[in-house]
């Protein structure tokens, strides 16, 4: 026979809501038995943690500039008093404003490697001295309002060509080592709407090596602001494969990539913390050699 438990179930099955809507659902409690309780209580909390990044800034840095995390929501809500549960499930409805705290601005779930944007719901069952208390956490999605892409830019694709000669970092001694090639395209928008892929095309005109792959790789760029200055750090999020072997030239290769909801957020600029993303065309040489665009 099993203990007693607790869960959390919301109104959307995608669990995504926006500010200044109502965030509801149930909290479920099932028992074998009738089981006795000192009340539940909810609490909310939305907060942005920020690291700072010890390949950045130092290891000692790092470990002493320790940075607080910022609160976005801060709520409790008792959803029941002190009594007793029948045996079976028992459902208990809830809900709240999606409203930041006074001063605070709401920005979008973000999971990222030194800045996490994260909004939980935790429901509480306290119990009696003898019994084990109850707890469930449940994490909910916010995407905030965003501005509309202007129109210059919605509808102007980037074109890009690459070359030996448009090469940077790239030592003069080094450049006569490196086999001759052209590589032309084009990107359908940079400022992006990413509930919707992005896009493009890759053309290979010419190429003196064997081409490996093809690979797109998605990256985040994270600076946080501490008292000497801002440590920035680029990660890779994802990598994926445009194409294998050695391709045809002249053949038009579409790119397409679909951004990773919990993993991306729109750019976002606060006074402590930025968040920004760029999007790297890799090309492997058969040699291992390999071009980034």
């Amino acid at each position: 026979m099993s203990g007693p438990s607790l869960d959390i179930t919301l109104n959307r099955i995608d669990r995504i809501y926006r500010p200044g809507e109502k965030v509801s659902g149930a909290v479920a409690i099932q028992a074998d038995k009738p089981i006795s309780h000192n009340g539940i209580k909810l609490t909310v909390e939305g907060s942005v943690s920020l690291q700072l990044s010890a390949r950045s800034i130092g290891l000692f840095e790092a470990f002493y500039s320790s940075l607080k995390p910022i609160q976005l929501i801060s709520l409790e809500i008792d959803i029941c008093g002190p009594g007793k549960f029948p045996s079976g499930v028992t459902e208990i409805p809830f809900e709240f404003p999606l409203k930041p705290l006074p001063g605070e601005d709401l920005f979008d779930t973000y999971h990222g490697v030194y800045v996490n944007t994260q909004y939980n719901i935790s429901a509480d069952m306290t119990r009696g001295v003898m019994a084990k208390n109850l707890k469930k956490t449940r994490e909910f999605v916010v995407e905030t309002q965003h501005d509309e892409i202007p129109q210059d830019k919605k509808n102007k694709p980037f074109n890009f060509k690459v070359s030996p000669e448009s090469l940077q970092n790239v030592k003069e001694s080094s450049r006569k080592r490196i086999p001759e090639f052209f590589f032309e395209g084009y990107v359908n928008h940079t400022t992006c709407d990413i509930s919707k892929p992005f896009t493009g095309e890759l053309i290979i005109h010419k190429c003196a090596v064997d081409i490996r792959s093809i690979e797109l790789q998605l990256v985040r760029v994270e600076s946080c602001s501490y008292l000497e200055g801002e440590a920035r750090e680029a990660t890779e999020i994802q990598n994926i494969q445009v194409s294998d072997g050695n391709v045809m030239r002249g053949l038009a290769i579409p790119i397409y990539m679909v951004f990773p909801r919990l993993f991306t957020s729109c750019t976002t600029i606060a006074k402590q913390f930025k968040v920004e993303f760029e999007v790297n065309l890799i090309i492997l040489f058969a040699d291992n050699h390999m071009v980034t665009e």
